[in-house]
């Protein structure tokens, strides 16, 4: 596969630092000691305060609350991995190519 972009996370137990990603078609991969947590997306709202969580192509919450895989488009901005309660989170973010 031919990865343009991909953020990639291993063995973390808190919600990541902002990072940016140009937009497009990303798969988030994650896998975790879950006890009930869950590992998501979130982008920082226009009023550079609010984090929300993009929705995955079926439409629905992008929140993983067991190991797999989601895919979404995302415009262009700053984004995070975020984490509740989950631990031992290996998790990747990566542009699918068109």
């Amino acid at each position: 596969m031919n990865i343009t972009e991909a953020k990639t996370f291993s063995n973390i137990a808190a919600t990541t630092l902002p990072f940016n990603l140009k937009g497009g078609l990303y798969t988030l991969t994650a896998t975790a000691t879950f006890g009930g947590g869950s590992v998501a997306v979130q982008i920082l709202g226009p009023d550079n305060a609010t984090w929300l969580a993009p929705l995955n192509t079926a439409g629905s919450a992008n929140t993983l609350t067991a190991a797999g895989q989601q895919q979404m488009n995302l415009p262009g901005g700053q984004y995070r991995i975020s984490i509740v309660t989950a631990t031992a989170v290996h998790a990747s973010l990566a542009s699918v190519p068109s």
